[in-house]
């Protein structure tokens, strides 16, 4: 009780001394803090005004232009409908090109003769606005700004009118208006979180603002004269103008209904005369500055208070560490105790349970809980027998709870619970009870071993005994027909086919293979291949077999054998045998003679080579003959039509404008025929190589198909044609099938030598498709590019995974 007292005084002490020493250095920060946002929110409102008056101004010099042009005089003046239509294309050119709301003309009594909205279902053509000051000004004389919101089209709007003049520029004949929008100029002001732009007008309504909910309030509140001239003005709409509920506390601060203080501070806006741009900063915000450097500073200074009292503390401590340890001792013990039995009880993997005297569950194990599928707090204080089958509760009520309640001890008790899934599970269950200082039973704990497996698996072993008798009989018989098949089929299948040790003596030859080597079974049984065949061709056969046995798998391999002097190629199949434990014992091989396959094969790879190199020069004749024929046509018809088009500008200018029209078709016929041609057969590539035909491929794919294409290549050498002209084939056919089937926004092509051996990598992020289909699958040309790859002598590798991409990968020696 001392040690505590002592320490709660020297920590009052310590808390007392810093308290004092944090609050003297907060408030001096605070006050500097608040310096400081004074002389930004000052900068940044400056800064504020002179974008407003920026943006509000930038149309006063366009509106002057627009009155100046004699399509709205004569508008005014003629009054017939081709005027009237001349002045609504000049309104539609200045509001498409400055990006205005709208622009419109009004007669010399107010009402809207022409607008650039004429066919908008907010159009306020024929509408009288002669009560707007904007108009009042203007038809006098003197070009007027006006901040107002929009009577038919309910937008927020800054005005811009200006008089229209006769040809004698005395008397304003008309009015010409452009109208911007608010809500561009408000997404320009970019306002940071932590303060409030607004401006407002000379009745204190709050026209823009970057919180809308105070749009068309009041700042202060007015009086209800004032209210009902902004009503009269009609400048706000209908109203009502509620007060935002700030308040003044002081020249440079307001607060709010809710008791919130802010900065605040004003600018008047130029061209607008008692128009207020207003900043407003929250104190909360500003002192939240405070706090961080606070932290950093005062950290330092309580680390060494607390030294000071961990030091005066220490020496209290060490006099009461002897009963400390004591206790610490006795808890960590308890603690660890209870800890072993929490975790022996919910880790066992048995349905461990306890209930009251009752019959209630009072908890239950996690396997428990995992085996029946309840959550503990679904079972606890429920009867226990709620989770058993019908036939186990009346068991349990009738038999076993009497018995056990009056010994305190069962075992082995067959019970069946069922399964929150509904399912039944047999369980052996085994208690004790645990009884109080009077000796009667306050709680049991109880084991449940589940034992429907083994249930279900004594079951299954006397059906399987029984099945087992039954298929021993089958298979004697299977085994005999099989023996018989598999014999017939040795000694009459075309294939040669063979059996060897590990050590490569013959243990079974067929028909076969005593008909190629000239041998007999028996004189075959026992020996090695170098035993009955030449030296050259015995290496051969052992090489395969030690692949097959070393790598513990199969393999396929090309062996040449002579039959009559002549070379046959075989396609030898061999795998490993295995006995009874699992462990290699020898190879057996098969072979199939494919001579005649390879020359076709050879025949048709020469045949294809031809085709190709006939369809590169049928392209390039093509190219040619696009070229020189259809583009001098194409150039000859547009001399004519630029010729035409210099002729009738004057005379006929409709038929000029079809004539320049008529250029613009050609020139992109010419264009799209020069891609055509260089598709077909690009002379970049026969000019300057490979890189340079590639990187213009690819950036035509990435403009006809809006596919980001990346080409980067590294380290290139002059090519050969025929290499060139594969790689070149193969980029195209994989940009051309990502194009059709990948949906890919990004293509990376890639070219490289390295160990004078040409690399090509075409790689997109596109949707990616499985093996099998691309075996399945004779659209996408793979075919192809793998075929003129194997006729310069190289390799193509094509990887892809569902929505992870394809990969096109072509690697052939230079």
């Amino acid at each position: 009780m001392k040690l505590r007292i002592i320490l709660i005084v020297l920590s009052l002490l310590a808390f007392m001394s810093a308290s004092t020493g944090g609050f003297l250095y907060f408030s001096a920060l605070n006050k500097s803090a608040f310096k400081e946002a004074e002389r930004q929110a000052e900068g940044r409102l400056e800064i504020i005004t002179k974008n407003l008056s920026s943006f509000l101004s930038e149309n006063i010099k366009p509106v002057s232009t627009l009155a100046g042009m004699a399509a709205l005089r004569n508008a005014i003046t003629d009054r017939n409908d081709s005027a009237l239509q001349s002045a609504n294309e000049m309104l539609d050119h200045f509001n498409a090109t400055l990006g205005t709301d709208v622009c419109y003309l009004m007669d010399a009594a107010g009402t809207t003769i022409a607008s650039s909205n004429r066919d908008a279902p907010d159009s306020f053509v024929g509408q009288n606005f002669a009560f707007r000051p904007y108009f009042q000004k203007a038809i006098v004389g003197i070009p007027s700004t006006y901040l107002a919101l929009g009577t038919a089209s309910g937008k927020r709007g800054a005005y811009y009118s200006h008089p229209v003049y006769g040809n004698e520029r005395t008397t304003p004949l008309a009015v010409v208006v452009i109208k911007a929008s608010i809500e561009l100029i408000e997404k320009e002001l970019s306002p940071a979180e932590d303060e409030t732009i607004l401006v407002i007008d000379p009745y204190g309504v709050i026209f823009i603002s970057n919180r809308a909910e105070w749009l068309y309030q009041l700042f202060w509140p007015e009086s209800t004269e004032s209210i009902k001239k902004i009503a009269a003005s009609r400048q706000y709409g209908e109203g009502p103008w509620k007060w935002i509920g700030l308040s003044a506390d002081g020249p440079r601060h307001v607060v709010d209904s809710g008791g919130r203080r802010f900065q605040i501070h004003r600018h008047e806006l130029t061209n607008y005369s008692d128009w207020q741009v207003i900043h407003l900063r929250s104190f909360k915000t500003i002192s939240q500055a405070v706090y961080n450097p606070l932290l950093t500073i005062t950290g330092p200074l309580v680390l060494s208070l607390c030294v000071l009292i961990g030091a005066a503390v220490f020496l209290l401590y060490k006099k009461a560490s002897q009963e400390i340890s004591h206790r610490r001792s006795v808890e960590l013990a308890l603690r660890d105790s209870e800890e072993r039995y929490r975790r022996l009880y919910h880790h066992t993997p048995a349905m461990l349970h306890s209930i009251d005297p009752q019959g209630r569950i009072v908890s239950v194990s996690d396997y428990w809980s995992e085996i029946l599928g309840y959550c503990k707090a679904e079972v606890t204080g429920r009867p226990l027998t709620d989770f058993f089958t019908e036939e186990s509760r009346r068991f349990a009520q009738e038999k076993v709870f009497p018995e056990f309640f009056k010994t305190g001890f069962v075992k082995d008790v067959h019970y069946q619970f069922v399964k929150k899934n509904g399912e039944i599970t047999d369980v052996l269950l085994s208690a004790i009870a645990d009884r109080d200082s009077n000796g009667d039973i306050k709680r049991t704990l109880a084991v449940s071993i589940d034992v429907t497996e083994r249930k279900l698996a004594e079951k299954a072993l006397q059906q399987a005994q029984e099945e087992l008798r039954r298929y021993s009989k089958d298979l004697e018989r299977l085994v005999g027909k099989q023996t018989r098949e598999i014999t017939s089929i040795l000694e009459f299948t075309p294939a040669v086919v063979y059996t060897k040790d590990k050590e490569g003596r013959y243990t079974l030859v067929n028909t076969r293979f005593e008909e190629l080597f000239g041998v007999s079974r028996s004189e075959v049984r026992g020996k090695t291949d170098y035993d009955i065949l030449s030296r050259p061709m015995a290496d051969q056969f052992r090489s395969s077999d030690l692949h097959v046995l070393n790598a513990n798998q199969s393999c396929q391999v090309e062996e040449q054998i002579l039959q009559a002097d002549t070379p046959h190629t075989y396609l030898s199949v061999k795998f490993p045998i295995y006995d009874e434990s699992g462990n290699i014992s020898g190879v057996c091989g098969i072979m199939n003679d494919i001579t005649a396959v390879k020359k076709a094969q050879h025949q048709l790879r020469r045949l294809s080579g031809s085709i190709m190199a006939n369809q590169e020069k049928e392209r390039t004749a093509i190219a040619r003959e696009l070229h020189d024929e259809l583009g001098q046509v194409l150039t000859a018809l547009r001399m004519d039509s630029v010729w035409m088009h210099d002729r009738l500008k004057k005379t006929d200018p409709p038929a000029s404008e079809r004539a320049l029209t008529m250029c613009r078709l050609i020139d992109k016929n010419i264009e799209d025929v020069r891609g055509i041609v260089f598709r077909l057969r690009p002379g970049v590539l026969d000019d300057l190589g490979l890189v340079d035909a590639l990187d213009w491929y690819t950036t035509d794919f990435e403009r006809r198909t809006e596919i980001t294409c990346v080409f980067d290549y590294d380290n290139v050498p002059p090519i050969n044609e025929t290499i060139a002209t594969a790689a070149y084939r193969i980029t195209q056919e994989a940009l051309t099938n990502i194009a059709r089937h990948a949906n890919a926004s990004r293509v990376d092509v890639a070219l490289r030598t390295q160990n004078s051996t040409l690399m090509l990598a075409v790689v997109d992020n596109g949707k990616g498709f499985s093996a099998s289909e691309l075996s399945e699958s004779d659209g996408l040309g793979v075919a192809g590019m793998r075929e003129r790859a194997g006729l310069v002598g190289g390799v193509l590798e094509v990887n892809s995974t569902p929505h992870q991409g394809t990969r096109v990968y072509f690697n052939v020696p230079i």
